[in-house]
């Protein structure tokens, strides 16, 4: 299954975030992939923001990692947003201990996982965004029964 749209901005960047939150489900992994300015922690933002997260968001981009707590429903839930921009070798996501993240219990959201390539586990979403004038084209893909799950829960009808 599969999704295609165009944000007309940075609000419809968060809409999609917001309308993304509902639809996250424990042990979902989402892969984000775009250019630099693309919007894939502006995304990111906006899922923590419409999940929960009161607090700051930033970009992972020097620590590799940084843990949420959200509230699926009743449940706790541990997301993590992986940036491995500044990643050298795709053994270093390996030597961190990442890879036990990935599991039945926490969301992972990897910004860059083609720097880990090989090592990082099969994703059920791909994000992939473009810069498409003042705006950004997106395409969400599933690979997963739980990314199909995902996409038929999502409610979004951007404003164009």
């Amino acid at each position: 299954m599969s999704y295609t749209t165009t944000l007309a901005d940075e609000a419809a960047t968060q809409a999609l975030g917001k309308s993304l939150a509902p639809c996250l489900l424990p042990g979902l992994s989402i892969y984000l992939h775009g250019d630099l300015g693309a919007g894939k922690t502006a995304l990111t933002r906006a899922i923590l923001h419409a999940a929960g997260h009161q607090g700051h968001v930033k970009s992972p981009t020097y620590t590799l990692v940084e843990p949420y707590q959200i509230m699926l429903g009743q449940q706790a839930v541990k997301l993590l947003h992986f940036d491995l921009y500044r990643m050298i070798s795709a053994e270093e996501f390996l030597e961190a201990g990442f890879r036990e993240e990935f599991n039945e219990s926490n969301i992972c959201i990897v910004e860059w996982p083609e720097k880990a390539e090989g090592i990082l586990p099969e994703p059920d979403l791909h994000i992939f965004l473009s810069i498409a004038g003042d705006g950004r084209h997106v395409e969400l893909q599933a690979l997963s029964d739980k990314g199909n799950e995902c996409l038929a829960l999502l409610r979004f009808a951007p404003n164009l």
